[in-house]
């Protein structure tokens, strides 16, 4: 096992952790890409929009979540690009995996990547695409603290982070099983 595929302690979980309580999932969308012509859709690079907005993101994530135990990262090259500005931003390097599932995954899949994170992971954060991951936020979150519920059901746009707390392991995440705490879009 590569390094990068360990799973850690939990160090700054911060309202999550292995003990039954609380487990935050953090659902980061790539940054706005490019369509330069001839390129297959995996190998597409970020723009020059998604070159701002993806430290955006990271600081949103450093100043509101701190460093997740674990990111899942799609291998395509705009989630690649997308995490590593964002990373960037934090405090230390979490483990990240590059999971070839996410790519082009729908809420399923991705609900089933999820299910198999070990307890030890108190805060995941998922890199992927779209409509997977606006699916996937619709399908678990049985509640919602103000209105991000609507927001995400009106637009789940690029470099958008949503957050899902769910009580008890990743294995029990499910339809309506977490609730939706926060949504934001950051721009750089």
């Amino acid at each position: 096992m590569r390094h990068s595929d360990q799973v850690p302690e939990v160090h700054d979980a911060r309202d999550a952790g292995a003990d039954g309580t609380a487990r935050r999932l953090v659902i980061l969308r790539h940054a706005k890409s490019a369509w330069p012509d001839g390129v297959p859709d995996r190998d597409r690079p970020l723009g020059p929009r998604g070159l701002r907005d993806a430290p955006a993101a990271g600081r949103l994530l450093a100043g509101s979540f701190g460093v997740p135990d674990l990111v899942l990262c799609s291998p395509a090259r705009r989630t690649r690009e997308t995490w590593d500005l964002a990373g960037a931003e934090l405090d230390r390097t979490p483990p990240v995996r590059h999971e070839p599932r996410l790519y082009a995954a729908d809420a399923q899949d991705l609900l089933d990547v999820v299910r198999e994170v070990p307890p030890e992971v108190g805060t995941l954060l998922l890199v992927g695409h779209n409509p997977g991951l606006e699916d996937l936020v619709l399908l678990a979150a049985g509640a919602a603290t103000g209105d991000a519920l609507e927001r995400v059901r009106t637009k789940f746009p690029t470099s958008a982070v949503a957050v899902l707390t769910l009580q008890g392991p990743w294995s029990q995440l499910g339809p309506g099983s977490a609730l939706l705490t926060e949504f934001a879009v950051p721009r750089g």
